[in-house]
């Protein structure tokens, strides 16, 4: 009898710490929590760009002539005035001694007409016949002397040849783009935005710019233009972002874009992995309570609460499915 007695005892005994272990922690779930911190939170419009001149410059001949020598390659610094395209100038060179021999030759008579004059031998209209005709003669050669200066090819600014299209032998003409020439210290960043995004895109804002060429380095920049039209086929917007004069960006270089179009210094964070469908998980005393919160910025890795928590409260890192308010959990 007291033997039956004491092995009811251990019984309840046992039974009571087996429901303390399930009612306590036995049941809990178990779950890993994080601190709600402050911290800065920015919004961010990613964009692929490259490098180009803000105001290219196309190189053309003003007159048609076979190409004799092209004097430059693509990537040459120039200055302005430099010649850089030889035409062929045998047909000018040719035109402009016959012209000087008209003119020689006329300048001559000029001369002649006017001694007679003043010895009263011929009229004063034979006189000025004869001066106007040695003027125009004169005005030739000096025309055809522009043209064949014409017949170098000269830059039109200081910089950098960024294309070349013509090669010795081809044939020039009014209009046919031969080089394409830009000034470094005047380069910009070309970006292509999606149509979605373009909406929060706005002339003056900071853009963070880097690239695989240029490792651990990021150039700061900002947005100066949005074009007013996108491209339908690529459903995208070109955005035109201003560089600082020290930059020293090769042309052509391509670039990662980050657009930022929303900044707070002092955000409440928390993991973007604890926010599901406005809500998170705070834990206190033991147990989960699901809180609604209003959001702000939203990353991939971090997001701002605007409201709902406050900074310190600990909030459930990755919600386990089937959790309920009020479940036990251990952290």
């Amino acid at each position: 009898m007291r033997k039956s007695i004491v092995l009811s005892a251990i019984l309840i005994v046992l039974v009571a710490a087996v429901a303390a272990w399930f009612l306590l922690g036995g049941s809990s779930e178990k779950v890993t929590v994080t601190k709600v911190a402050r911290g800065p939170a920015v919004e961010l419009v990613y964009a692929t760009g490259f490098v180009d001149a803000e105001h290219p410059v196309t190189v053309s001949s003003r007159l048609t002539a076979p190409v004799d020598a092209v004097l430059v390659r693509e990537g040459d610094r120039v200055t302005q005035g430099q010649p850089l395209i030889r035409l062929d100038a045998s047909e000018q060179q040719a035109l402009l001694a016959q012209a000087q021999a008209d003119a020689h030759a006329r300048t001559l008579n000029e001369r002649r007409v006017a001694t007679l004059f003043e010895q009263g031998w011929v009229t004063s209209a034979a006189n000025e016949t004869a001066r106007a005709s040695g003027q125009a003669a004169r005005a030739q050669v000096s025309a055809l002397k522009a043209r064949l200066d014409q017949m170098t090819v000269r830059a039109g600014i200081s910089g950098v040849v960024l294309k070349r299209d013509v090669e010795a032998g081809d044939l020039a003409s009014p209009g046919k783009a031969l080089l394409e020439l830009g000034d470094p210290a005047q380069a910009r960043v070309t970006a292509t935005v999606d149509e979605r995004d373009i909406v929060r895109v706005q002339v003056g804002q900071t853009a963070l710019l880097s690239s695989d060429a240029l490792p651990g380095k990021v150039i700061r920049g900002h947005v100066k233009e949005i074009t007013p039209g996108g491209d339908p086929s690529q459903r995208a917007f070109r955005v035109r972002i201003g560089l600082t004069p020290d930059a020293d960006l090769p042309f052509g270089l391509t670039l990662e874009v980050n657009i930022v179009t929303s900044e707070h210094e002092n955000a409440l964070l928390v993991p973007t992995s604890a926010v599901i469908d406005g809500h998170v998980w705070v834990v206190q005393n033991g147990r989960a309570e699901q809180r609604e919160v209003r959001i702000g910025i939203e990353g991939t890795e971090k997001t701002e609460v605007l409201s709902g928590l406050k900074a310190g409260e600990s909030i459930i890192v990755h919600p386990p499915e089937g959790l309920e308010h009020g479940d036990r959990v251990r952290t």
